[in-house]
């Protein structure tokens, strides 16, 4: 995987990215790495287009030091007052996607922006259509994302592929039917969590549909181990050990102090590593039993979190779900065929893609086993059960977090069969990610 991701790193612009920005008379360009006054520009441009402050000194050189291996593209007008920062951003790596029964590459994004002032200039367009092909034409089968404005990427091809749920849970209120905690719980620093939490995230992400590894910067801004962190003192880190002695679990966690009523105070969990059943219930008992803590608030849990199988009140808990985790199917024999399924059968689907980068009709068939073979063809087979779809759709369902049927009824995919397709694409349990890029 670091091969791809290096070579994509490295890889020249697109030429119709190229010629499309050149045409509004503009230049797109790769931001040098090792150049901080470019990046400084770079990430002011990402600030204004997040409604962001101006970043300080600290905050500019932590960026600096932790993002080198983003693929940084920019936009530039040499007529505007400040040329040097650009109207346009957009950033890539290359990292892995968890699909139910295997590891994939896939391209993953972020920082996009247009500025205000060149909106309705194709800037979005080009940059996104451009990269992608970049991306595909290396071999990455997936491109992923996750959006602060969920109605812009559709057109792009992506889909709402896993759904994340938001937890407020009152504690009084909730008690307890789970497993009895077993192991041990203990507090350790930030540091010693940061250390801990990044091999402990990979003995998990390959079981964990929908998660992808999560660069070495971003660990260090969770745990505010880095300059640029902010209320780092507030972070508290517990680990759990299982009877054998070795750290299963993580929470990481901020406390909110009540100042009309010390008793009633809030913990908000930012994250909860888990490799076992027993980490996860002891931790959560644990979290639940806390003295002086009348609310717990967490986000970013799968839509099917065993946690509502733990509390005695299953009411104590307001639950809320959104958009998360939006996936783009760059090569369909290559997204599809890697990963397992648990229905033998034979489908056929008609795939159209407004940018000309995955469609095509193909033969997916699913053995005994669950292992799939992708077969592009020129139409399709008679009697064969066909689908419809677009790219986006497909994309929708590769993890198994929307129902074909669904799609179905709400028009997305035309099957004379839904049902049938639904349990092709099924899985077991429902994808989650378990934080934002």
């Amino acid at each position: 995987m670091s091969d791809l991701a290096d070579v994509f790193h490295d890889a020249p612009l697109d030429e119709s990215l190229r010629s499309g920005v050149a045409a509004a008379a503009l230049e797109v360009r790769r931001v040098d790495d090792a150049d901080r006054a470019q990046t400084d520009a770079w990430l002011e441009a990402v600030s204004r287009g997040f409604l962001d402050p101006e970043r300080t000194e600290v905050q500019r050189q932590a960026y600096f030091d932790h993002t080198a291996h983003r693929r940084k593209v920019a936009v530039y007008d040499a007529g505007a007052p400040q040329p040097e920062i650009p109207v346009a951003t957009f950033a890539s790596w290359g990292t892995e996607l968890s699909v139910p029964g295997a590891i994939v590459p896939a391209c993953a994004i972020s920082s996009v922006t247009v500025a205000p002032t060149h909106r309705r200039r194709g800037l979005l367009r080009h940059l996104m259509a451009g990269e992608l092909r970049t991306a595909a034409s290396l071999g990455f089968p997936l491109a992923a994302l996750t959006v602060s404005e969920s109605s812009i990427y559709g057109r792009f091809g992506f889909g709402a592929a896993v759904t994340a749920a938001g937890w407020e849970i009152d504690v009084r209120r909730a008690g307890w039917v789970g497993p009895a905690a077993s192991g041990r719980i203990d507090f350790v620093s930030r540091e010693r969590g940061r250390e801990l939490a990044e091999s402990l995230h990979d003995r998990i992400r390959p079981g964990m549909t929908g998660e992808v590894g999560r660069p070495g910067g971003q660990w260090d801004h969770a745990f505010g181990t880095r300059p640029d962190a902010e209320k780092a003192e507030r972070l508290r880190v517990l680990q759990y050990r299982g009877d054998g002695g070795e750290v299963d679990g993580l929470v990481l966690y901020a406390v909110t102090e009540n100042e009309a009523d010390f008793a009633s105070s809030a913990i908000d969990v930012t994250m909860l590593l888990a490799a076992t059943d027993a980490a996860y219930a002891s931790l959560w008992q644990f979290l639940l039993s806390m003295d002086l803590i009348a609310t717990i608030r967490v986000g970013e849990l799968a839509i099917d979190e065993p946690l509502w199988w733990m509390l005695a009140d299953q009411r104590a808990a307001t639950i809320t779900l959104r958009d998360h985790h939006y996936l783009r199917v760059l090569d369909v024999p290559a997204a599809l065929g890697a990963r397992r399924y648990n229905a033998a059968d034979t489908v056929v689907l008609e795939v159209d893609d407004p940018l000309g980068i995955a469609g095509g009709t193909f033969v997916l068939s699913v053995d005994e086993s669950g292992a799939a073979s992708i077969d592009p063809v020129d139409h399709a087979p008679l009697g064969e059960l066909a689908v419809r779809t677009g790219i986006t759709e497909l994309s929708a369902i590769l993890l198994g977090g929307v129902s074909p049927v669904t799609l179905a009824k709400a028009g997305r995919i035309q099957t004379d069969d839904p049902a049938r397709v639904a349990r092709v694409f099924a899985t077991t349990e429902a994808p989650r990610l378990s934080f934002w890029y």
